[in-house]
């Protein structure tokens, strides 16, 4: 791997554990849909939760498959730095869904400090993992328009 693919590979895994909101884009039987949720990331695999009769959790169990968007809310084009991405969605279970939470508790403290009615709603949402096949990481101060892929 070049130089050059490794500090973007190194800026793109930075970023990732740097922000805390992926809007998620699904397809499913309610047809096309996004959604904002909190993430935390294990490399360039993102895990989240969800209640499963949502629109878009609703979609993941019929098509486990979406991209997503990581990025701020910038005001000036040059700015514009963030996060593209798609792959396949799991919903875990086991020992990987008590990794996630493991992971998500460690990003949001708050999560395991919760009082006990958001335990008690937290033990009964779904827990994913969105393990990326395509990954470009954008950065418009190298020039408008400009993302380079990461292989993953």
């Amino acid at each position: 791997m070049s130089q050059e693919s490794e500090a973007v590979r190194q800026a793109a895994l930075a970023y990732l554990a740097g922000h805390q909101v992926v809007t998620l884009a699904t397809t499913g039987p309610l047809g096309l849909w996004a959604a904002a949720v909190f993430y935390a990331s294990d490399g360039f695999e993102l895990v989240f939760l969800s209640a499963g009769h949502t629109r878009h959790g609703q979609n993941l169990a019929a098509n486990p498959r979406a991209a997503a968007t990581i990025q701020e809310d910038y005001r000036d084009w040059p700015e514009i730095k963030g996060i593209q991405l798609e792959g396949p969605v799991r919903q875990l279970a086991g020992a990987e869904r008590a990794a996630a939470i493991a992971l998500y508790q460690a990003k949001y403290p708050f999560v395991a400090a919760a009082d006990a009615p958001l335990q008690s709603a937290l033990a009964r949402v779904n827990w994913y993992r969105l393990t990326p096949d395509r990954l470009y990481f954008i950065d418009n101060s190298k020039g408008l328009g400009h993302r380079d892929e990461v292989i993953i």
